[in-house]
């Protein structure tokens, strides 16, 4: 009763608690009871589980005799929507060898959700700290061969099986797919929806379909290549803003100016104005000045036509 008076106090309201309470117990025992049912299987099925291994919702472990399936110490397996945090879940996770000769090794510390992983013939190897997001699938074979067309239904071109491997601390992103054949290096990243068909080197990042490395993630630069645009966008801003601030100020300035160019042409309109009719009456008001050309002898004819 303490407990929920304090809670009450600090303005969490009964539904918040009791949808806290809800997620907690979900986590637990869903956890409990997962963790639980997979070590019972393993134990059955020969398959080999590490200290502190947890699972949420059922996995599946489908071996075939002669094969491996390890699962490393730490290890977490979320085959619940109720535990997944990014998105839904298609399918549990499901781990299964096709054949004697074929090898799954989970890495210790890895986190798979909703994880697909088919190994025929060959090893797929997960490293240590791997993450993959929800709804990966990942695949050591074809299944089918590719020639004749008309036997592809029954050959099953195990030929063509070839082994993957995910390296130390490589992040998987969110419904992507791993082919045969792949190697993706340490500290990868690849992109969410991807198609991996070829090697991925270590410390970049690949996405697309088929994947493509579209950038080195060098240690210690990649945060500094996320800040950068943000700190372009915050000088942008900045400058933006001493520019508007700049026009504000001149802004009077300009003005003012205007208003003294006005007043300029005005005073220069009115003093033309004023001169125009003196200089009329200059020109009209001393006719003796006329009287010589018009009373005085005529002037000289030109030379040649009438005048002659």
């Amino acid at each position: 009763m303490n407990m929920l008076q304090k809670a009450l106090s600090r303005g969490l309201t009964p539904a918040n608690i009791i949808s806290y309470a809800s997620l907690q117990v979900m986590t637990r025992w869903g956890r409990f009871f997962g963790t639980l049912r997979l070590r019972c299987k393993a134990a059955l099925l020969g398959v080999p589980v590490g200290s502190g291994v947890t699972a949420h919702g059922p996995v599946g472990l489908m071996r075939w005799p002669g094969s491996h399936i390890t699962i490393g110490a730490g290890t977490s397996l979320i085959s619940s929507w109720r535990r997944a945090t990014a998105a839904a879940l298609a399918t549990p996770v499901r781990l299964r060898t096709f054949g004697p000769g074929a090898r799954i090794d989970i890495g210790p510390g890895a986190q798979l959700s909703g994880t697909s992983i088919a190994a025929r013939s060959t090893t797929i190897s997960i490293g240590r700290q791997v993450l993959i997001a929800p709804n990966c699938i990942i695949v050591d074979s074809d299944f089918h061969a590719h020639w004749p067309p008309e036997a592809r239904a029954t050959e099953p071109g195990m030929e063509g099986d070839r082994p993957v491997t995910i390296g130390d601390y490589a992040w998987i992103g969110l419904n992507c797919i791993i082919l045969k054949g792949v190697a993706i290096g340490e500290g990868a990243i690849i992109g969410a929806g991807s198609v991996v068909t070829k090697d991925v080197p270590p410390h970049s990042l690949a996405v697309g379909s088929p994947a493509r490395v579209v950038r080195s993630l060098v240690p210690g630069q990649d945060r500094a290549a996320a800040a950068r645009p943000a700190s372009h966008a915050t000088d942008a801003g900045q400058s933006q803003a001493a520019q508007f601030q700049a026009a504000q100020s001149q802004a009077p300035l300009a003005e003012a100016a205007q208003f003294q160019a006005a007043q300029s042409q005005a005073a220069q309109s009115e003093a033309a104005q004023c001169e125009a009719p003196h200089a009329g009456n200059a020109q009209t008001a001393d006719p003796a000045t006329l009287a010589p050309q018009s009373q005085g002898a005529p002037s000289e004819a030109p030379q040649g036509g009438f005048g002659q």
